[in-house]
């Protein structure tokens, strides 16, 4: 067993320091530190009574809610391993996610209740089901109620299995890959608490000293609002951070993001920080912000964190019109590499672009043979993390060899963000070396788009581009070759798409072509595609 920092064991330090603190708030439910930490050893106790065995994978399938924290706690608690699911995903990709993670459990909102009846025949290996009450439908018969299994913690007491906790129990995040498939990205705790600790001025100690982690924790800590959904890296690893601070989490009752709902909570229950996904966020509030200016006290709001997507100066200037006080972060990280780069607007700061990151103290910029790039060399490489990195990804020793990367002795982590590094040391970005698109913080790949348009009958040939959006970042578009006599309907190909993929990654517009221009070997001109349907959407 490795020496070093577990979630469960820092979390229940502050629920014995903090016990009458507030751990977490939705709308009208409050729990202290004392009722997060008893609550969370049901869970524990009952994904043990049910069979789940040291690292095992449990599966949230859960909007933002005190449960998900929660239950994150009680499976950090038994040395369990926790694993997102986008809620947005369909029939055959929660298979795959929930087989390809080895999931035993799912803990599940009361809404997906139809889905998961569905569900359990495709994967066997689960075998306990919890359910949250959400006010839609029952708990089934073959399924736990949530609110039994946390109140079986006053049988239990504090619950720690036989096998113990280590620095190294998992935390599984699953990120969208360049074939379409989700990819598990496995965290050490240990090296997940260092990585989102890297930025403090007062760091912990490398092993854990709790005479040192209580004199920087002396009092409870800042309240934290992730808009951003919990199944995502940007939510979750703020949230987690908040709670290693011993402070509370606020999530937002809503299950679609509504700006007026933010700030009325931000107003109301004194946020500190929040953490969003660029301008499908901020844009929002600002314009919220711009059309009431009086309706709104966000004194208390400090701290804005963006990770995953840029967002505009613009917006951030508009937003400190509002809040002359805001500390805006952008954090250039993925869920391969937490704190690469950052950009921090404040109202004294001059301004300097929207992406302009000063890097990392363990970040360079890597050619593809290793060498590092120069300030003003005008030589490009990848961004490249070494440290405190993921172990690899879940079950794929091909990817995780192409990720993570040894040069010199030292390895990297190397997700394929594309940069220059300019003359004053900052970061000029170009992008993925691949064709992923940002869309509203999520990453959609044009590879699993395209082979679902080509399955309508009208459809030859289709590409995927993202073209900018005010609102989403970026917009999926797609351009459609149509066999010879067939014609393209728009609502027809988008609908058709929605079946057998995720909302979030059916195109907005889909623009007809005569010809998609594959060369010989069979790829795309993604930047003449681009540019075409650029073109084309002005002219309409």
């Amino acid at each position: 067993m490795t020496t070093g920092w577990n979630l469960a064991d820092i979390w229940e330090r502050n629920a014995d320091r903090f016990p009458d603190a507030v751990a977490q708030i939705q709308g009208e439910r409050t729990y202290t530190w004392a009722q997060f930490d008893r609550r969370a050893d049901g869970i524990a106790h009952t994904l043990l009574h049910g069979g789940a065995q040291q690292q095992d994978k449990v599966a949230h399938y859960l909007y933002n809610s005190p449960e998900y924290l929660e239950s994150m706690f009680g499976m950090y608690k038994a040395a369990l391993v926790p694993v997102n699911t986008n809620y947005r995903y369909t029939d055959d990709e929660l298979t795959y996610l929930w087989e390809n993670s080895d999931a035993v459990a799912v803990v599940f909102h009361g809404t997906f209740t139809s889905r998961c009846e569905h569900m359990r025949a495709r994967v066997p290996k689960v075998h306990t089901w919890i359910w949250v009450d959400d006010g839609t439908e029952p708990c089934p018969d073959w399924a736990i109620d949530y609110e039994t299994a946390a109140a079986s913690a006053s049988e239990t007491g504090r619950v720690s299995a036989a096998w113990g906790r280590s620095a190294d129990d998992l935390y599984i995040l699953y990120t969208g890959g360049t074939t379409g498939m989700p990819k598990g990205v496995m965290w050490r705790q240990d090296d997940m608490v260092g990585s989102l600790d890297a930025p403090s001025r007062h760091p912990l100690p490398t092993a854990p000293g709790w005479a040192e982690f209580d004199a920087r924790m002396s009092k409870p800590g800042p309240r934290n609002l992730p808009a951003a959904p919990l199944m995502h890296g940007t939510g979750a690893f703020n949230a987690m951070w908040n709670l290693v601070l011993a402070g509370s989490v606020v999530t937002l009752p809503g299950r679609h993001f509504d700006p007026v709902e933010l700030l009325d909570t931000i107003q109301h229950q004194r946020v500190n920080s929040i953490s969003i996904v660029g301008d499908a966020f901020a844009k929002p509030i600002l314009k919220a912000l711009d059309a009431e200016p009086d309706r709104w006290d966000i004194s208390s709001l400090r701290v804005i964190v963006s990770s995953g997507v840029i967002w505009a100066a613009e917006t951030k200037a508009g937003l400190l019109r509002h809040n002359a006080r805001l500390i805006m972060i952008d954090s250039l990280g993925s869920s391969e590499a937490i704190g690469m780069a950052s950009n921090t607007t404040t109202a004294d700061s001059t301004s300097s672009g929207t992406a302009k990151f000063a890097l990392g103290p363990n970040t360079k910029v890597l050619t593809e043979d290793g060498r590092e790039v120069l300030p003003g060399s005008g030589d490009r490489g990848r961004v490249a993390l070494k440290g405190r990195t993921p172990v690899g990804y879940y079950k794929d020793e091909a990817k995780t060899a192409a990720t993570f990367m040894v040069h010199d002795g030292v390895r990297w982590s190397i997700p394929g963000d594309w940069a220059e590094v300019e003359a004053d040391g900052t970061l000029k970005l170009y992008g993925r070396g691949s064709q992923c698109i940002n869309t509203g913080g999520e990453k959609v790949y044009p590879e699993e788009v395209e082979e679902a348009l080509k399955t309508h009958p009208t459809v030859n040939d289709a590409a995927v581009v993202g073209v900018p959006d005010d609102r989403f970042g970026e917009a999926i578009t797609a351009l459609v070759e149509p066999h010879a006599g067939d014609t393209i309907d728009e609502a027809a190909l988008i609908a058709h798409v929605r079946v057998h993929l995720a909302a979030f990654k059916s195109p907005k517009r889909v623009l007809s072509i005569d010809s998609i221009g594959r060369a010989a070997n069979g790829k795309l001109n993604y930047t003449a595609l681009k540019e075409e349907a650029l073109r084309r959407l002005r002219e309409q």
